[in-house]
């Protein structure tokens, strides 16, 4: 509740002021050309890696947002939903490369985004189960036209690195305020190891869990696997292509090791 109140709401208030900038120019510029148009989504990315917390700051963002005195209507999405489904990524050679940028689909994000931008009515995303580590068939999450878009992912703030990158439009030119939830990399780990112990008492003990086979391993054993994992592919994921993107945000919520955020940065306007 501390945390809330100390950071959140202050950002909240934030927010607040660029989304009133954003709806005045907006408002500014349809006098200016004659031009009366429908209220376009404001839309926030919030980026950071794997068990940094991304979702719960998201979430947070949602609840506090709706309940703004106009009472918007905030949506929010996860780009896990863009995600390739396991069948595609094994047929491309990739599935160990789970949550890197070659495993979304950029296209289909890229079309959603623009949608969104463009003030359709109603837009369907593909909705990602971590239950079963794949992509639900027929099953998608219908955003209808919000007043605010929070985009939740690891490399939603990723630019090519490419020197002459074939796509030259990227998620983040998308966003109107962009937020990088940061940690020390030893931090982040523990909570992944945490994170992933509790999983096995829980949702790994469903027969139906992709990792359900991990639910009968001694603790010394699962946590040499869950270490190996974060070793081979989160911890390479976080060096090579979220961490470089952390200065690309227009705020950083800096994580201590209880999980609280202990310091914010701002981007120079």
């Amino acid at each position: 509740m501390e945390e809330v109140e100390d950071i959140y709401i202050p950002l909240i208030r934030l927010l607040q002021i660029h989304i009133t900038h954003y709806r005045n120019l907006h408002h500014q510029r349809e006098e200016f050309f004659k031009n009366p148009s429908q209220t376009i989504p404001y839309i926030i990315g919030i980026a950071g890696s794997v068990a940094v917390g991304k979702s719960t700051t998201a979430r947070v963002l949602q609840k506090l947002l709706s309940m703004l005195p106009e009472k918007p209507k905030v949506e929010l999405i996860t780009t896990d939903g863009f995600l390739y489904p396991n069948a595609e990524l094994e047929k491309r050679g990739i599935l160990n490369k789970k949550g890197f940028p070659e495993s979304y689909d950029a296209k289909n994000l890229l079309a959603f985004l623009a949608g969104v931008k463009s003030g359709k009515e109603t837009l369907e995303a593909p909705v990602y189960s971590h239950l079963y580590y794949d992509i639900i068939p027929n099953e998608v999450q219908q955003i209808g036209k919000p007043d605010i878009l929070i985009v939740e992912g690891i490399n939603v703030l990723q630019v090519s690195l490419n020197k002459k990158p074939r796509r030259r439009v990227f998620v983040s030119d998308f966003f109107d305020f962009s937020i990088y939830v940061d940690a020390a990399e030893k931090d982040i780990r523990q909570w992944y190891l945490d994170r992933f112990k509790t999983l096995q008492k829980t949702a790994f003990t469903n027969p139906e869990s992709y990792f359900h086979q991990y639910a009968s391993y001694k603790e010394e054993d699962l946590m040499r696997f869950a270490n190996e994992v974060w070793e081979e592919i989160n911890l390479s994921n976080l060096e090579q292509n979220i961490l470089p993107t952390r200065f690309r945000a227009d705020l950083i919520l800096e994580k201590g090791e209880h999980h609280f955020v202990r310091g914010v940065r701002i981007r120079k306007i």
